[in-house]
């Protein structure tokens, strides 16, 4: 009997195992140390911020305070090198707490949520889906205020107040502010602090080189009894880093002073770009003591996402076996076989025996012929049937083919023929032996 060879065991065998939360992400942030730190997908520019602080002051530390350690006695030159080291150090730590730490990102739902009925039309068509029942807009009350949060179809759950989806990260975040392409992260209710603090720094940092540059130029100046202009050619460097600094802090500084006018009313970028409170007063002023005291004193929520948390797969079903070692989800049905690709054993059987068409020997072969062995034709005939099907695509013999047709061969047709001749004879022959003996060319 044949037997179906059992198919080869995946080699995959931990696609089907537990994986970590961040490893199945749906977002597009990027992952790092398995899931420890968290950044948007542009954290390629983290990158580039870093290189736009750190190298402008090694280069501020090698031509221009370097300078200042021999002219300025009782360890003060020491204390300019030190400073600007310990303050770039901070400003780099405060850039990674900014962009590489959760910022109040919301879990996106499995479902969405049951749908509510709709006031006067509850006669939905069947092809309708629940989502599209669902509203729109809703209204919550949230601090003594009434609130319009609106239903984000990516996260399948209705944002809470002051919360926004961020279309470059794909996720909602809880207090959006912006999303800065100089830290690759969102800026929202975790991490909005940092954000600041590091703004804030930095200008305090550019307004620290630029300062020492002046200082530098003025010894000089003093040193050498000279005029500013040949000064400024004595240190190129300086004058390099002093129109660097100047740019940067129009920039940055400026950020820094909108930030503070948005802490004070407390306000989001996003909220305030979008003139929400200019015809009404705003729910979340608390003054601007309070504002500042939420700001920076009030706890940071935890995250509402452990991405280091297992996320358990359940197993398929296992499909019903047969003997044999063969496992399909199919099994058990009646056409079993045929949705296999292949005839059942026995139909196999049937068919070997009923596809013959004619006996081939040579010019002296005899061939016996008894009563009920017509059936039992020999291998050669067998593979002339073969090469004759093999011609003739889709067709089977007249014993057993769908096409209607019960026509049999001639070679058939004349062995029968002789078994009849054979039997109302009696059984003789020409020989006496009892047998029919054909001569026939090869």
């Amino acid at each position: 009997m044949y037997v179906v060879p059992t198919p080869p065991e995946r080699s995959d065998s931990g696609s089907n195992g537990d994986l970590r939360v961040y490893q199945t992400w749906k977002g597009s942030n990027i992952f790092f140390l398995q899931g420890r730190f968290v950044f948007g997908p542009d954290v390629r520019s983290l990158a580039l911020t870093i290189c736009l602080i750190a190298i402008p002051v090694t280069a501020f530390c090698i031509f221009v305070a370097r300078k200042l350690m021999d002219d300025f006695s009782d360890n003060w030159g020491v204390s300019i090198v030190a400073v600007a080291v310990v303050f770039t150090i901070y400003d780099i730590i405060l850039l990674l707490l900014t962009s590489g730490r959760d910022p109040g990102i919301i879990p996106r739902n499995a479902h969405p949520p049951e749908p509510e009925p709709l006031d006067g039309n509850m006669d939905a068509g069947a092809g309708q889906t629940p989502q599209l029942r669902l509203p729109r807009i809703k209204e919550v009350e949230f601090n003594g205020a009434i609130f319009k949060v609106k239903y984000c179809d990516t996260c399948m759950l209705y944002r809470p107040p002051r919360c926004s989806h961020c279309s470059i990260c794909n996720n909602c975040v809880e207090k959006f502010d912006h999303h800065c392409p100089w830290v690759g992260q969102c800026i929202g209710l975790r991490n909005y602090r940092f954000f600041f603090m590091f703004v804030f720094s930095t200008t305090l940092l550019c307004i620290y080189v630029f300062a020492f540059c002046w200082v530098y130029i003025r010894r000089i100046m003093e040193s050498e009894h000279t005029t500013i202009w040949k000064a400024m050619f004595k240190t190129p460097a300086s004058i390099v880093l002093i129109i660097y600094t100047f740019i940067a802090m129009w920039f940055v500084g400026g950020l820094t002073a909108f930030h503070l006018y948005l802490i004070s009313t407390n306000q989001t970028t996003y909220e305030n770009f979008r003139y929400r409170y200019d015809r009404r007063s705003n729910p979340h002023n608390k003054g601007v003591v309070n504002n500042f005291k939420e700001t920076f004193y009030s706890a940071i929520p935890s995250s509402k996402n452990d991405f280091r948390a297992m996320v358990h797969r359940e197993p398929p079903l296992p499909p019903r076996s047969v003997p044999g070692g063969f496992m399909s989800p199919n099994m058990g049905k009646a056409n079993d076989d045929i949705e296999m690709g292949r005839k059942a054993v026995w139909a196999d059987m049937g068919s070997a025996m009923s596809e013959h068409g004619e006996a081939k020997n040579s010019n002296n072969e005899r061939l016996h012929v008894r009563d009920g062995e017509l059936g039992e034709l020999s291998p050669e005939a067998r593979t002339t049937v073969d090469d004759q099907q093999s011609d003739r695509p889709g067709r089977r013999s007249s014993w057993g083919r769908k096409s209607g047709s019960w026509d049999m061969s001639p070679e058939v047709m004349a062995l029968a023929a002789r078994v009849v001749e054979q039997n109302q004879n009696g059984g003789g022959s020409s020989s006496g032996t009892g047998l029919v003996t054909e001569n026939r060319p090869t």
